[in-house]
């Protein structure tokens, strides 16, 4: 299983629009991708209802888990996407 942790580099931290993008990027690796906050259960990050009930905000490190073939890449793309400042794009 891959692993990797990221800080969160939007403002809103993982709300409403940062949140929709992860949300859509994680959907779109066709791969089961895990997401949490230290000492937190793995939760589904592809579902946007688990990824606002985080309650993660800007400077909040959360460790991505991914499974299968590309999961490596998978994951290096998606912690890219989550140190990236979302809100101000």
């Amino acid at each position: 299983m891959a692993e990797r942790q990221a800080t969160i580099a939007s403002s809103s931290g993982l709300h409403a629009r940062p949140a929709k993008l992860f949300v859509q990027a994680v959907q779109e690796k066709k791969l089961p991708v895990t997401i949490a906050l230290e000492g937190g259960p793995d939760l589904n990050a592809g579902s946007i209802l688990s990824i606002i009930g985080l309650g993660v905000s800007h400077g909040s490190v959360v460790t991505l888990k991914a499974e299968g073939e590309g999961a490596e890449q998978a994951l290096d793309e998606l912690v890219a996407l989550l140190e990236t400042d979302l809100d101000a794009e």
